[in-house]
């Protein structure tokens, strides 16, 4: 597996099923080393390798999907920004699971 090509995460890529449909989605996680199948968001599937390739509009690591790089540039930023915002602890109120309890007379 060394030398073979492998997908990170994130990547841009286009499958093409068993009846020869190409379909752009993305990888969800890096090709597994030791199964060689990389897991895509399309229908949440495991896919060999010669399935996928690269998209065309991928410029490095990332996916171009807009025409000019400044566009690109801000919603990367805008990403990467909201992504550090979802990373932080969320602090959580505890809410008592049990009702307080009701006293009752004493019956003589």
């Amino acid at each position: 597996m060394n030398n073979m090509k492998r997908f990170e995460e994130n990547a841009s890529v286009v499958y093409t099923d068993n009846k020869g449909r190409e379909i752009d989605t993305f990888v969800i996680f890096a090709t597994d080393a030791e199964t060689g199948l990389t897991h895509i968001n399309h229908e949440n599937l495991r896919v060999p390798l010669d399935r996928l390739r690269l998209h065309e509009k991928t410029v490095g690591k990332y996916h171009l999907p807009i025409a000019d790089a400044f566009s690109f540039e801000i919603f990367k930023k805008l990403r990467d920004k909201y992504a550090e915002l979802d990373s932080r602890p969320k602090q959580e109120t505890l809410e008592p699971e049990v009702a307080p309890l009701m006293l009752l007379a004493n019956a003589s």
